[in-house]
Parts: C-alpha cells; structure tokens; sequence
C-alpha cells in the first residue's frame, strides 16, 4: 500500500480564528507528554545515579519538550483523518483553529532543541534515543505504518515505550537490561491498551480509513489477540521484582493488578464488543453502548495498572526499599 509523504490538504478547513497560545498547547498533547514524562522519570530515577537536579530537570524537560515535538508533527500529518473521527475532531489543526505549515514547524523546532540539549547537558546517548524515538513516531508510525498495516499499534508502540531508557541514559550513559524490561513492559501493555479503545470506536477508523485491526480483521479476531497480549504482559510486569528493580510493594501491585488485568481481558474475550454496527451517539472516550463495556473496562484498567506500576517502582526507589534480587 502506498503512502502518501504529505498530508491531505484538499479538506483542510479555512482558519476561522488567530490561534491561542492554548491550541499550540493542545498540539503537543499534554495529557500523553504527563505519561511520557512520568515513565521517563522513573527511568531516571530508577538508574539509582546521583544526578545533579538541575541536569535531572533539563533530561526531563527534554524527554517532555521530545513527545510534543511528535505530537505536533503527528497533528499535521494526520489533521485529514482527525476531522473525521468523534475522539480527534477538535485537535487544533483538524479544527482550523491552528494551520498545518504551524504545526510542522513547531514539531521540526522543538525535535532540534530538545535533542540538541539532551545532548550538550547530559550526554549524546540519551540524545541519540531521544532522536530515534522522535524520528519513529512522527515517520515510522504516523507516516507509513498508521496508514499501512494492522500493527501498526504494535511496531509503533515502541516510540511510546522508549522514555524510561532514555531517563535511564540520560543519568547513568548507560542502558542495562532493566531499562529495557521498564521498555518491554509498555511496549507489551500498548497493543491490548488501544486495541480495547479501537473495538468501540471500529466506526471512526473504518471511516477514516485506518486499518485498526477490529477494522482488517474483526472484532472477534481482535479480541483474541487482546487475550493473548495480555498472557504475555502481566507476567512481564512481575519480573522486576526479581531483578534487583522492585521490592514487595511492587510485587503486589504487579501481582493483583495482572490478576484484574487478566480477568477484564478474559471478560472481554467472552463478550461480543466490537460487533454493533451503526453510528455511536457519543464523543466521550467512555460513555458507551452496553455491548462495548467490557472493551472500555479494559481500556480504562489498563491505564490505571500501567500508572500504579510505575508509581509504585518510582515510591520504593525514591523511599530506598529493599529489593529482592539484583540479578541485572
């Protein structure tokens, strides 16, 4: 399948108003930056690094300065398909309210200076992550494979899982393989996170024309691949207990939480979401029909459990609990 390099501009709305100084905030989606910079903190953090607090801010700054640089280059490139889904309709540049030319160069300056930064403040491996990371949202994933395959969500979760190695890296210059189980844990929680989201808004991408997986292969199909995604997470999300990274709180936040996980994955599995047809009758995220609750259930959990790990793993380092092995 071809890919055009250059967004749809034919539907482009007129500007209606001078923009804000809040719709360019609205360009680096900030609700998306708080994750990455609470990831990439604990990443930091986690590296157990004495770090000046100052450099500790500026690789913070520069992780979050990096995910609105992908952001803003995401909402120009995709402002033809925002216009037409419920859940992305009034993103700055879909809505007219900021033009694409803005958008792009907002994404292109802000990439530069935060790479360049990261790099003359702390060192040029967390930068060179943080340019890799950059690069692989705004082309890899919104400029070919968004538009091109059903795993897209798969292979394009990689540039939200990166933040804590590049935390990692920015206090030790280093990226042992706790830093990437930190990686492999939201990289393997992504696909069931936004597959469960897309089984109640199939419509949306269907007429967009994205090929979300409910939209290639089905609902049942992606369903069962929820399940499966979800087997092979949460025994992940145990696993830094038992390599020098968490300690007993951790071991029972993971603990519980897979188990909840799991059991919304199997409820979901078992349900018939994703099979209604016809237009939904609302823009919210989770205000659903019945059929699809178990689909926002899981979607909903997935963001609490991710949360609740990360916060837990970021107390017991900040609070020096005792780990129960040191194996990496």
């Amino acid at each position: 399948m071809l890919v055009s390099m250059t967004p749809a501009l034919e539907t482009a709305p007129d500007v209606v108003a001078p923009a804000r100084w809040q719709d360019f905030l609205q360009l680096m989606k900030p609700r998306v930056m708080s994750l990455v910079i609470f990831t990439g903190l604990t990443g930091l953090v986690c590296a157990r690094t004495p770090i000046n607090p100052i450099l500790g801010a500026i690789a913070i700054l520069c992780i979050a300065v990096g995910a609105g640089a992908s952001a803003a280059l995401n909402m120009w490139y995709d402002a033809d398909i925002d216009r037409q889904m419920r859940r992305t309709r009034s993103r700055p540049v879909a809505a007219g309210r900021v033009q694409g030319a803005d958008s792009l160069a907002l994404g292109v300056v802000l990439s530069l200076f935060s790479v360049m930064l990261m790099g003359m403040a702390l060192n040029w491996l967390a930068a060179g992550l943080l340019a890799f990371t950059i690069f692989f949202y705004g082309v890899v994933y919104t400029i070919w494979l968004k538009r091109s395959t059903a795993q897209n969500i798969v292979i394009g979760g990689l540039a939200g899982a990166l933040p804590p190695v590049i935390g990692w890296a920015a206090a030790s210059g280093t990226t042992p393989l706790n830093a990437w189980l930190l990686c492999a844990i939201i990289f393997m929680w992504t696909p069931p996170h936004f597959w469960a989201l897309s089984l109640y808004t199939s419509e949306d991408y269907k007429k967009a024309g994205v090929p979300m997986l409910p939209v290639v292969r089905g609902a049942p199909y992606t369903r069962r691949q929820i399940l499966i995604y979800s087997l092979l997470f949460c025994p992940l999300c145990i696993a830094p207990a038992f390599t020098g990274l968490g300690g007993l709180a951790y071991l029972a936040v993971a603990s519980f939480g897979a188990a909840v996980f799991l059991l919304l994955a199997f409820r979901l599995f078992r349900s018939k979401a994703g099979e209604q047809t016809g237009e939904r009758n609302d823009d919210g995220l989770y205000d659903v029909r019945a059929g699809a609750k178990d689909a926002r259930n899981l979607f909903a959990f997935s963001i609490l459990y991710l949360t609740l790990l990360f916060a837990t793993l970021l107390g017991e380092q900040l609070a020096g609990a005792k780990v129960f092995a040191t194996l990496v």
